[in-house]
């Protein structure tokens, strides 16, 4: 069976891909290479596709044979530059879809699994986050994403497409045989900014903000090991072929992990010391962001088996422990 899966030379959907190629699916990557590799496709039986998914040559192509189901990574995802760009944003994570989405509907594929965020909440009410929570982003990032849920759900109206919207919380680690990992340029995410701090090839990491109402003070965030995320997916897929209904499931494990708590933790796994500096805090960043996982697991039959911090940690140290330093090329 045939799925295309857009975006997967990326981080978390080259992980998807090599599970899914894994299990024998016939798997199409559409990817424009903007910010995914083409080393992070490691199975020569995948067919990638450079390009972009409003190109209807390459949609011709990837839909030469019938298509199963659709996996959905394809977007920008820099929260700060959405805000200076936002145009650049709307018109990749919500525009760009919608050609895609118009030929599902003309080959009949009605089966979408959607890389959603937890971003479309954006400060939320209670802790931890359950899938009822109002959805109100507080940036174009998060917005363009809960958009596109939107249009989802009016497609399931008009034409019967099913989705699953997969809500990430903090997405982590590296593969477990460290074949592939995380190579993003610039760099945002916490965990490779505190190996490259500790590994020399950065002064300092900063700590925004030691004064937010968590215990040690730094924010909280909910890690998940990019593995567990893949497999979600692949749930997510056979939920959708034995006629699931179209759903919102959280990605997470609802185990706190403040900043300090993560370095201190890195400091043990790698035996290196991180240098650090206090900075003000950012603004919009929540004091913490945890998922209530329980709606996944009851749903799709899911929850995370590799996300103890310490093996998200030792993960990703080997990955960029490596002669390439995390990078592909």
């Amino acid at each position: 069976m045939r799925v295309i899966v857009t975006g997967g030379a990326g981080y978390i959907g080259s992980h998807t891909v090599r599970e899914l190629a894994a299990a024998g699916w016939d798997v199409v990557v559409i990817d424009n290479l903007v910010y995914g590799h083409r080393g992070a496709i490691i199975n020569d039986k995948v067919t990638l596709l450079e390009g972009s998914i409003d190109d209807p040559a390459i949609l011709d192509q990837a839909f030469a044979k019938p298509v199963e189901v659709v996996v959905h990574f394809a977007a920008y995802a820099y929260v700060g530059e959405s805000v200076t760009e936002p145009l650049k944003y709307y018109q990749n994570n919500l525009a760009a879809p919608l050609a895609l989405l118009t030929r599902m509907k003309q080959e009949n594929c009605t089966r979408f699994v959607f890389s959603s965020t937890c971003a479309t909440y954006g400060i939320p009410e209670q802790i931890p986050i359950v899938e009822t929570e109002s959805q109100q982003p507080i940036n174009p990032y998060g917005q363009s994403k809960l958009m596109l849920e939107k249009v989802l759900l009016d497609c399931e109206h008009a034409w019967g497409l099913k989705s699953v919207f997969l809500r990430y919380f903090n997405a982590a680690g590296s593969s477990s045989d460290g074949k592939i990992g995380e190579d993003h340029d610039p760099e945002t995410h916490l965990i490779p900014l505190v190996i490259a701090a500790a590994m020399g090839k950065r002064d300092h990491i900063s700590i925004f903000g030691s004064d937010y109402p968590t215990p040690d003070g730094t924010c909280v965030r909910d890690y998940i090991h990019v593995e567990d995320l893949a497999t979600a997916h692949t749930k997510a897929i056979t939920y959708l072929e034995n006629g699931g209904a179209t759903t919102a499931v959280n990605l997470g494990t609802g185990v706190p992990v403040s900043v300090k708590e993560l370095i201190e933790e890195f400091e043990k796994v790698s035996g290196l010391t991180v240098p650090v500096q206090s900075a003000d805090r950012r603004a919009g960043d929540p004091p913490e962001l945890l998922a209530d996982p329980s709606l996944a697991k009851e749903t799709l039959g899911w929850q995370a088996e590799k996300s103890d911090i310490s093996n998200i940690l030792r993960t990703a140290y080997a990955w960029f422990s490596q002669p390439h330093g995390g990078k592909y090329s």
